[in-house]
């Protein structure tokens, strides 16, 4: 059954209509549709509201820890995709967790190039700190693009006063923004969602001419000296294999603790389809316990 759900969702994602790399616009209609086909379960609120001035969707689901939140950024390579997008997956996490999840409506480019979603990103958190929720009950989640601003939000942290979250779990990170890892060619076959040329495609948005190997950029080349721990998880089908593979490695090299779960044969951002994949089922309950295990009080 495994297979076949995986086989299942591979011919789904490559039927689809999402161009990442096509006009932004259109891809943005495109992709709020995609998610807004699935509806919310009954019990999840979505209550919109704002974090330091940033834009944010609180998602709540029942039997919450109160005193916990998970902090969640999206995906769609800085330039599509938005927190209301997001509620379907922070509320499957969220639900795993047991604690709210804010989802954080960062500016997108090309509008709001680098490092507009850092800056958004650092301000939401700071907010958050002062509205006394503590950073070791605070943990950090985000999927494809929003999984790489976790790592480098972490990383611009510690140029601040503020203290790191207690934890950090991303999804199919895209931490290399100078697409050079060996996989974005090796997998390119295998991958049902992402192309190199759609990728680069976004990089000049969100960067234009600046450099794509420095570490907020690409916190693959960033010294993470200091992160909290660190959860990695990405399919084997993704061309963004090597991103995590690097990041995680990164990671262990400035003694973070940190866990990379490769699953095999699952593509991008694989947790989004636990209705239809019990992989990604499985994913989400051990990002959860991870999560739960780095709670502090």
């Amino acid at each position: 059954m495994t297979q076949q759900q995986r086989q299942a969702l591979d011919e789904l994602l490559r039927r689809g209509p999402l161009d990442v790399g096509g006009d932004v616009a259109e891809q943005r209609v495109i992709f709020h549709e995609m998610i807004s086909a699935a509806p919310l379960p009954d019990d999840v609120s979505a209550t919109h509201g704002e974090l330091g001035g940033v834009p944010v969707v609180t998602v709540e689901t029942p039997g919450l820890d109160p005193s916990a939140v998970v902090l969640y950024f999206h995906g769609g390579a800085y330039a599509l995709g938005s927190a209301p997008d997001s509620v379907g997956l922070a509320a499957d996490v969220a639900r795993r967790v047991g604690a709210r999840a804010i989802s954080v409506d960062y500016r997108l480019a090309p509008e709001h190039p680098f490092p507009a979603a850092i800056d958004d990103a650092v301000a939401a958190y700071r907010a958050l700190l002062g509205e006394g929720v503590p950073s070791e009950r605070i943990a950090f989640v985000g999927e494809s693009a929003g999984g790489g601003l976790v790592a480098a939000t972490l990383v611009a942290l510690k140029d601040t006063d503020l203290p790191q979250p207690c934890s950090a779990a991303v999804f199919s990170p895209w931490g290399d923004l100078t697409v050079s890892g060996a996989s974005v060619a090796g997998k390119s076959g295998l991958d049902p969602a992402l192309t190199p040329e759609a990728l680069r495609t976004r990089v000049v948005d969100y960067l234009g001419d600046r450099d794509p190997a420095m570490a907020l950029a690409s916190p693959v080349f960033a010294d993470l000296t200091g992160l909290p721990p660190l959860l990695i998880q990405v399919g084997s089908h993704e061309i963004l294999l090597d991103d995590a593979v690097r990041l995680a490695a990164r990671a262990a090299n400035h003694d973070v603790p940190v866990e990379l779960q490769v699953w095999p044969e699952v593509p991008h951002v694989f947790q989004a389809y636990a209705a239809m994949l019990d992989d990604a089922d499985h994913a989400l309950q051990s990002a959860a316990a991870f999560i739960r295990r780095n709670w502090a009080g």
